[in-house]
């Protein structure tokens, strides 16, 4: 595991250099806040209890980048890497399978931990968004559901047969959990048997847990929330482990 922090480096390195994969990771969530606050504002509104707009959906954008992560990035990322014979050569090498499949999954939890700071940050900073959290739990919220999201991801990597393949399946389920979970579109507003079908879909809990957490909420509060993330993170991990290919 000595050559881990080595390999992290590396991997980090690489995944900055791709432009479209930095672009959705850090920068994608802030434009959309930044769009949203011109169209909508966050003045006070009645249907929102006296919240502005961004009070309410800004942990909701947290919740989209973790999935455009966890279903569109890594998934795609490691699927070319597969088709180039990248992941055969690691394979060959000394270096430990484990040791190259922990680096990777770190670089995603920081990178995407990092585009979730800069969204806070923004909507903090200047669209004077309360936090009425607390921290630790909503960090704790976080790190769940990106292990959740990257656990879907390398099960969609182990299953799918191409990148193509990959890249369609993800967008798919992206665009249907993004406009179903309450992220965008609040559920409230939906009909009852599209209500009845967003408990399938797992973005609805992240959406649920980060926005609770958000606003004071406690981890007790999400019992059924964590227990369906952290229920995706282990078999996830359990499918992932039987199917990965390395090549």
């Amino acid at each position: 595991m000595r050559a881990l922090p080595k390999l992290f480096l590396i991997q980090a390195k690489l995944y900055l250099r791709e432009p479209i994969a930095a672009f959705f990771t850090l920068l994608f969530a802030p434009l959309l806040l930044v769009l949203m606050g011109l169209i909508f504002g966050n003045e006070p509104r009645p249907e929102f209890s006296g919240k502005g707009y961004l009070d309410v959906y800004l942990p909701a954008y947290a919740a989209i980048v973790i999935a455009i992560v966890g279903l569109i990035g890594m998934p795609i990322e490691t699927t070319n890497r597969r088709e180039l014979g990248v992941l055969r050569r690691f394979r060959a090498t000394p270096l430990r399978p484990l040791v190259y499949i922990v680096s990777e999954v770190l670089v995603y939890f920081a990178m995407t931990l990092l585009g979730i700071l800069l969204l806070f940050l923004l909507g903090i900073t200047v669209y004077r968004v309360p936090f009425e959290g607390n921290v630790l739990a909503m960090t704790a919220g976080i790190i769940l559901s990106i292990a959740a999201f990257l656990a879907m991801g390398y099960v969609l990597v182990s299953l799918a047969p191409s990148p193509r393949a990959v890249t369609v399946i993800g967008n798919i389920l992206l665009y249907i959990m993004v406009y179903l979970s309450g992220g965008t579109v609040p559920l409230e507003v939906m009909p009852e048997a599209v209500q009845n079908i967003t408990r399938f879909i797992p973005l609805t809990y992240v959406v649920n847990l980060l926005k609770g957490l958000w606003v004071g909420e406690t981890l007790g509060e999400h019992l059924l929330d964590i227990a369906v993330l952290a229920g995706i993170t282990v078999v996830g991990t359990i499918i992932a482990a039987l199917f990965f290919r390395w090549e």
